[in-house]
């Protein structure tokens, strides 16, 4: 059974920081490309952060970049976002989410793995 498990959300002040993990099973990490995703209230999902499988290369939205790092552990089949200097509109659920391929993808329906979701709340 594929399951995606994100955990570390909850309340913080603006400046802030969280790590955010998600613990995978049912599939083989390595394998995989992931991604992490932001809804915020209201809107859509948006990618915040992506992983190739293969060279690790990283890819990050305009307004995270120097704050947010994706990482993983193949090993533990888990997946990290360190998030800091946390500001209010970085509030919402946070998704991780897994797809098989060599490459890092931005879309969301580019991915058909995801998490449940952890709410992230960053107070002014």
């Amino acid at each position: 059974q594929v399951q995606l498990v994100e955990s570390g959300g909850g309340l913080v002040r603006a400046g802030g920081s969280l790590r955010l993990s998600c613990a995978t099973s049912g599939f083989t990490l390595e394998y995989y490309a992931i991604g992490w995703f932001h809804q915020a209230p209201g809107k859509e999902r948006e990618m915040v952060t992506c992983m190739s499988r293969s060279d690790g290369q990283t890819y990050c939205r305009d307004s995270v970049k120097g704050r947010f790092t994706v990482s993983r552990d193949n090993a533990k089949n888990t997946v990290y976002l360190q998030m800091d200097n946390l500001k209010p509109e970085d509030t919402g659920v946070y998704y991780c989410a897994a797809t098989y391929g060599s490459f890092w993808y931005l879309f969301h329906y580019e991915y058909d793995k995801w998490g449940q979701g952890t709410q992230v709340t960053v107070s002014s």
